[in-house]
């Protein structure tokens, strides 16, 4: 249990955030797994549309710092070797 002023504020401020990560992280994994899927179906023209949202969405969330930079691009290279 916090005990002075600034903990229980800091308390508050985690669970948002937590909340915030969650939402986040959530975003992140959809978005793989839509990917992944454009590419199991062999629809290549729905996955190239999508890839520019797909970049966009792991570039956004590595940036807050839910992922890494590297994992981001990584992942996105290894999808669009795949297209």
């Amino acid at each position: 249990m916090p005990n002075t002023k600034s903990a229980k504020r800091r308390v508050r401020r985690v669970k948002i955030q937590t909340q915030v990560n969650k939402l986040r992280r959530s975003r992140y994994k959809y978005a793989v797994k839509k990917m992944d899927t454009l590419i199991k179906s062999k629809d290549k023209e729905k996955a190239k549309k999508y890839f520019s949202t797909f970049q966009s969405i792991l570039m956004q969330v590595a940036k807050t710092g839910v992922i890494n930079k590297k994992m981001a691009s990584r992942k996105i290279s290894r999808i669009s070797k795949k297209i």
